[in-house]
């Protein structure tokens, strides 16, 4: 199950940032994925919770810098 950690809203569309629980041997890592209405346009994954938030929080600050706005 995926936790959203943002979404973001321009000209009618929207970019979620939303965080995965990664299974196997990999566990207890979590995959971070950003979506443009709905289409994955980035996958990267971090051994902890706390370090895909980070890359999470830098990539909404770059988007609010570009003019997105928060929207929940």
């Amino acid at each position: 199950m995926a936790d959203r950690v943002w979404r973001v809203r321009r000209n009618h569309t929207w970019i979620d940032a939303r965080i995965f629980g990664v299974a196997g041997p990999d566990a207890g890592s979590v995959e971070l994925k950003c979506y443009y209405d709905g289409e994955p346009i980035y996958a990267r994954r971090w051994p902890t919770r706390e370090l895909a938030l980070t890359d999470a929080d830098a990539r909404l600050k770059d988007l609010l810098r570009a003019g997105w706005a928060t929207h929940w």
